[in-house]
């Protein structure tokens, strides 16, 4: 009885301190990229922040639930499948929630302004160069998803918002916040990553008692 107890008490631990940790990478990933352009940050910051949001957190949502299992040698030990979720949901995190930061820091300090496209590069995602009609260079460029599409090409105008301090990307103003997605992604990478930590732990005591 006793043993039975301990176990749902060990079980319970480690829901909570997985749940944490967890919430923690994937709250990190996304809380980073998304601060980037909503302060701004200085370009320095703004690439370390970048760093740990898209590729330390969620490595570590990854690696560090494997190399704390203490008991386990490290040739026999395997990764639950469930924590390749929280490193591609982390991915994109840091990614999507620059660019929420970007909608937020647009919302607050854009200008909107009549912009001429000075250049267009269609090689992979499409980006334009902008300049606003009194000859203002607008930075950084355009991107495929906020305005330059297929049909944009060098000399239309265009009516942007832009940042003034040229850390947001600039938009046709139609841009979508993304909250649904960010949310979704947050939940996969918290709920996953609990799972795979809590069947890494419990890898781990099975082990011991071996």
């Amino acid at each position: 009885m006793a043993d039975v107890i301990s176990r749902n008490r060990a079980a319970r631990s480690d829901v909570v301190r997985w749940l944490a940790f967890s919430a923690l990478c994937a709250g990190g990933s996304l809380g980073l990229s998304w601060l980037g352009p909503v302060v701004p940050l200085p370009s320095a910051v703004r690439g370390v922040g970048a760093l740990f949001a898209i590729l330390i957190l969620p490595l570590a949502s990854l690696l560090v639930p494997v190399l704390l299992l203490r008991r386990v040698p490290r040739k026999k030990r395997k990764v639950a499948w469930q924590l390749i979720v929280p490193v591609i949901a982390g991915v994109a995190l840091g990614i999507f929630g620059t660019e929420a930061g970007g909608g937020i820091a647009l919302e607050d300090r854009g200008v909107a302004a009549d912009a001429v496209v000075v250049s267009a590069d269609y090689s992979s995602s499409n980006h334009c160069e902008l300049r606003t009609v009194d000859g203002r260079d607008i930075s950084p460029s355009l991107p495929e998803s906020d305005g330059c599409r297929d049909s944009v090409s060098k000399g239309d105008e265009m009516r942007v918002r832009y940042d003034p301090e040229g850390v947001a990307s600039p938009d046709d103003g139609r841009t979508d916040s993304g909250g649904v997605l960010l949310a979704t992604l947050f939940a996969a990478a918290v709920v996953m990553g609990t799972w795979g930590g809590v069947r890494q732990s419990k890898w781990d005591r099975t082990y011991g008692r071996a």
